[in-house]
């Protein structure tokens, strides 16, 4: 009991550094933010040391497919703590559109799918049945380069006119105007198009040339990889004017990435291991950035040098990190480099506003207003302006209080396409609406989950001591911190979720199956590209080319005895194979076990309790916040009290359980709020952010780093 309490008192004193701390993922410095790191590295070892051993065995393979396999082993470990639930994703819900399907990538990682410029969207909404005919024919079609052709060809037969404008919904204000200073989705999913990477998935989702015209690939005898990228003539940087200020050269993709070193906004993460020196860069081992393997070789060849043969390096292009960035407009905005980077210089003006930076993509801002919205004008000096589908975007801002708003927009023509909420849903059949409009949207990549934090130290909002405030006692916080550290704990809390009435309160009763998710990679992501033999619990395992990610998975949770399904033999999703009320209690009944002998009693007369922040703002987040309190209160008997703290504003409920800088801050014991959506085409897009000592990005979600 001592240790346990000494254990929280270190967390407690903890939070006296916290304003120290930058989101530049190096880690705090000081006495105090050492004994900090070092609680966190403790807790890590304890919850997660084993995902950490078998995820540093699977990096180590260098055959594509053995190295999948033991992810898939690692993944399991990660699940099997319980230190977070999947929950769903996105899509896989009613919807109503004006936009035809399949018109932006689809691919599940990068930021490609959100770039619009050939999304094509008609002026009346799309019937149901047309919808499901244009799908049908993507499938057929993909790869051929011939859907757009056939597509249009369609729509004009069925009476549909097209328009070159689009209007739709964003949630949240970028952060960060600057792509390369940021891994915040929101920030990312606005900016990307208002560049053009060297790479870019097209509507069939085949990866074309944009700023390269070209690529070749040497493997050198030193075991490095090199790429080499011819770029495209005569491409022009502008600003959110239109004016031209430079040519875009092989220097600015030099620039883009030192800057986002410089930057550390957490997609550096994304190269450490791939790029020669760029650990050593990062860590500031090195400073001279000629060391790093990205060169000019003159103004339209670029080459990057990979520590290894990286065969999924091409996926990773259609992410930020790689975006360019115009040095010279940088420069004149006060941006420095390496020692003279300082974004808190008075000087310092990039990146401020959508006026603060160059374009090099499709569009261009041309006005911004604080959670109003956002308008974007076709940038006419873009390589491929003639062939983009649109001419402007109006993105309008809203924050989901109002329930039915969408639908009403949509239906005045004020938004081109929606989802439907459980209560949008019902005046859509009333109205006759939803039968004739009424699909099914496709499911996505990104994984949502519960966090557990296993170190709460922060009782109210960083940002705002008055914000967000808990009612627990040092008491509740040390016997919740203790019981949070117990694995059978943690599963009791991830089995007595019935995830299907959760999720029926963003999807409707009929769908609510339909996104759930089982596991953190979906298990559909990677199939083996051949034969391998790995190891399961000691045992030889092998498997046939063609095995899907998700099966390995379930078989090393099978062997593990953790009772939960993830792959059902054909997918990952649309089940849910967590919830469990009798094993739930089981779990529990073992935990009160180990923690009674630890001197912590758990009783329903003495239960932990546990602070579930919401967004009061929202009707949906409302519903589910009381089903997670009671399906988890009633599975467990009531010796685990879920306490709902209502968050007044969406900022408030964001700097509670997202925008928080490292562990130290989360302000919560159980956060619904975050997913994580791929970058590139590998597992280890998902699994490297669950890292120890800041390399994660979301381990920061469960109270440490």
């Amino acid at each position: 009991m001592k240790k346990v309490f000494a254990l929280v008192l270190a967390g407690l004193m903890a939070v006296s550094m916290t304003a120290c701390r930058t989101n530049g993922g190096n880690g705090p410095s000081g006495a105090m933010e050492i004994e900090y790191d070092e609680l966190s590295q403790q807790i890590y070892d304890e919850a997660l040391g084993e995902f950490y051993i078998a995820y540093q065995q699977a990096k180590q393979q260098e055959n594509v497919s053995r190295r999948q396999a033991m992810m898939a082993i690692a993944e399991a470990k990660l699940l099997a703590s319980g230190v977070f639930l999947p929950t769903s994703t996105q899509g896989g819900n009613y919807a109503l559109t004006r936009v035809a399907p399949y018109t932006n990538p689809q691919v599940l990682w990068g930021n490609d799918s959100s770039r619009f410029h050939d999304r094509i969207v008609t002026t009346q909404p799309i019937q149901a049945d047309h919808y499901r005919e244009m799908k049908e024919k993507w499938l057929e079609l993909v790869g051929t380069g011939t859907y757009e052709s056939w597509l249009r060809q369609y729509l004009g037969e069925h009476g549909y006119q097209i328009k070159n404008t689009h209007i739709t919904y964003y949630d949240a204000d970028p952060e960060v105007w600057d792509v390369l200073a940021t891994s915040n989705s929101g920030d990312s999913e606005i900016l990307v198009n208002t560049y053009d990477g060297l790479y870019a998935y097209d509507m069939e989702n085949v990866l074309q040339p944009a700023l390269a015209e070209s690529h070749t690939v040497t493997d050198n005898a030193d075991g490095t990889q090199t790429y080499t990228f011819r770029l495209r003539q005569g491409v022009k940087w502008v600003d959110s004017q239109g004016r031209e200020i430079a040519p875009v050269r092989a220097d600015d993709f030099v620039a883009g990435m030192q800057h986002m070193m410089d930057a550390a906004g957490g997609l550096e993460r994304l190269i450490q291991g791939i790029i020669v020196n760029a650990d050593a860069y990062i860590s500031g081992e090195i400073t001279d950035f000629s060391q790093v393997g990205v060169k000019a070789v003159d103004d339209s060849t670029l080459t990057y040098t990979l520590r290894q043969n990286t065969p999924y390096f091409m996926t990773m292009l259609s992410y930020g990190v790689f975006a360019p960035l115009c040095r010279t407009y940088y420069e004149s905005m006060g941006g420095g480099f390496g020692a003279d980077y300082d974004a808190s210089d008075p000087s310092y003006a990039y990146g401020k506003g959508p006026d603060s930076i160059a374009y090099c993509g499709p569009f261009v801002i041309t006005n911004y207003t604080a959670r109003n919205t956002i308008v974007f004008a076709q940038n006419t000096a873009y390589w491929d302006a003639a062939g983009s589908n649109l001419k402007s975007m109006t993105f309008r801002y809203d924050d989901g209080s109002n329930p039915v708003r969408a639908y009403n927009d949509f239906n005045t023509g004020t938004v081109d396409g929606i989802n439907l909420t459980a209560a949008s849903l019902e005046v859509a059949k009333r109205d006759g609406v939803f039968d004739r409009y009424g699909y099914v949207s496709a499911t996505g990549a990104t994984t949502y989950n519960v966090f557990v934090n296993l170190n709460r130290v922060a009782l109210a909002n960083y940002t705002d001591a008055g914000a967000a405030v808990s009612s627990k006692t040092p008491s509740d916080v040390a016997r919740s911190n203790a019981a949070m550290r117990n694995r059978h704990f943690r599963m009791a809390l991830a089995m007595s979720l019935d995830r299907g009435a959760y999720n029926a309160q963003s999807v409707g009763e009929e769908l609510k199956l339909n996104s759930l998710r089982n596991s953190y990679t979906p298990g559909n992501y990677v199939n083996l590209a051949e034969e391998v033999t790995v190891q399961i619990n000691g045992q030889d395992r092998t498997y046939p080319a063609g095995t899907m990610y998700g099966q390995i998975l379930q078989d090393q949770l099978d062997a593990d005895g953790v009772r939960i399904t993830v792959w059902n033999g054909s997918s990952g999703d649309g089940f849910d194979g967590w919830y469990d009320p009798d094993r739930a209690a089981a779990e529990l009944e073992q935990a009160i076990a180990e923690l009674t002998a630890q001197g912590i009693q758990i009783s329903r007369e003495n239960p932990i309790r546990l602070d579930l922040p919401y967004n009061a703002t929202s009707e949906t987040v409302t519903n589910r916040a009381n089903v997670y309190k009671r399906s988890v209160e009633t599975a467990l008997g009531g010796a685990v009290v879920i306490t709902l703290v209502p968050c007044s504003t969406r900022d408030i409920y964001l700097d509670a359980t997202y925008w928080f800088p490292t562990g130290a801050q989360a302000n919560y014991d159980i956060s619904t709020n975050t997913g994580w959506g791929p970058d590139y085409g590998d597992p280890q897009t998902y699994l490297d952010t669950m890292l120890p000592q800041y390399a994660g990005y979301m381990t920061k979600c469960i109270g440490i780093f």
